[in-house]
């Protein structure tokens, strides 16, 4: 059997990393061997591992006590199959583990996907299970794999923050301000918004290095560097949108706009090392910021327009999107143990520039 390599981050450090190296397990009746091919490292995954505790995100793929396997999203090919549906050869893509090679129990077969029952992953989200089988998706496009795993999931977060906050009326608000506006997840939202939203002004707020970046990408009305929040134009009551974790901004922000600020929504931590990442922390008065979590988002969703409703909205949106993203971000593909590592300390420190998206392989 082949040797499988896996890249572990501490819990409680999380820029520092272990490569372990076991021999691949062989499938048993019914389980299915994965040999990972590729997938994107971004912010996101640092999110997964920043809340991984308290979304779970660390039980999917088990590690050794105080260390865990950050969840990444790619492309892998089935080396070995025990299982009567699926074959040695085919290909999927979906959530996998910054590995080499995954055990996974396929259930719920269909042409276009699996689910993964193993038992370990039932008490998580559902969506996070699912496998899509490339050679019966109608969503695969093979000129674009590096772009759907570098984009589609922070996408499909951005798409339900609009679908969320447009059911909601945004709060009555005229203006939405998101932080960490370089982030993929911010401009899939801005997007999304100025689509969906056109009459809601959209102000970024981002770092004085990446200004000009966002600026350049033309989503936003109003970009505002964190030291100039005085600057922000804002349209009656606001809605803010907060990508980056990082309390100070959340006070600043609640203090110049005081009873104007009428909704927080936090999605990430692209800031953790910056402030509470994950508590409440923030002025004292306004609103309570709310947790976004995408998978019941989604549920709530498809429970009110169907599957096929739900995979036809966000493929309109999405195919507009990629065509628009390619054009900001510049592909960088890594291989090797070594590489990977270094592209996680750079994401876990802030380091990563925001037009470079990263593919890596073993």
């Amino acid at each position: 059997m082949p040797v499988k390599r896996e890249m572990m981050v501490r819990k409680d450090a999380l820029e520092q990393t272990a490569i372990n190296e076991t021999i691949a397990p062989e499938p048993k009746d019914g389980e299915v061997l994965l040999e990972i091919e590729s997938f994107a490292l971004t912010a996101n995954n640092v999110t997964y591992a920043v809340v991984g505790e308290l979304v779970k995100y660390w039980y999917f793929f088990p590690a050794a006590q105080g260390w865990g396997i950050v969840p990444v999203w790619g492309h892998a090919r089935v080396a070995a199959s025990r299982h009567p549906d699926i074959a040695v050869g085919e290909r999927v893509y979906g959530y996998l583990p910054m590995a080499t090679h995954l055990i996974v129990a396929p259930g719920k077969v269909s042409p276009g996907l699996f689910r993964d029952l193993s038992a370990h992953r039932q008490p998580m989200a559902a969506v996070y299970n699912q496998y899509r089988r490339l050679a019966a998706d109608p969503t695969h496009d093979a000129a674009r794999e590096e772009a759907r795993m570098l984009f589609e999931p922070l996408f499909l977060t951005s798409f339900l923050i609009d679908d969320q906050l447009r059911r909601q009326d945004w709060h009555g608000a005229g203006t939405v301000i998101l932080t960490s506006a370089s982030s993929k997840t911010a401009m899939g939202l801005a997007h999304v918004a100025r689509t969906s939203s056109p009459g809601i002004r959209r102000i970024g707020l981002t770092s004085g290095s990446n200004a000009a970046f966002v600026e350049q990408a033309g989503l936003y009305d109003q970009v505002v560097a964190y030291d100039a929040l005085d600057t922000m134009a804002v349209t009656g009551t606001a809605v803010l949108v907060d990508f980056a974790g990082n309390s100070g901004v959340l006070a600043d922000v609640q203090a110049r706009l005081t009873d104007r600020l009428v909704h927080i929504l936090k999605v990430g931590v692209t800031h953790h090392d910056e402030g509470d990442a994950i508590g409440d922390a923030g002025a004292a008065t306004g609103p309570k910021p709310v947790w976004f979590f995408a998978p019941d988002a989604a549920a709530a969703l498809i429970g009110a327009i169907g599957q096929d409703g739900f995979q036809a909205a966000v493929a309109e949106r999405w195919h507009a999107f990629v065509t628009d993203a390619e054009a900001w971000v510049t592909i960088e593909r890594q291989s090797g143990a070594e590489a990977m590592q270094q592209v996680w300390r750079d994401q876990v420190a802030g380091r990563a520039k925001p037009d470079i998206g990263y593919i890596m392989r073993w």
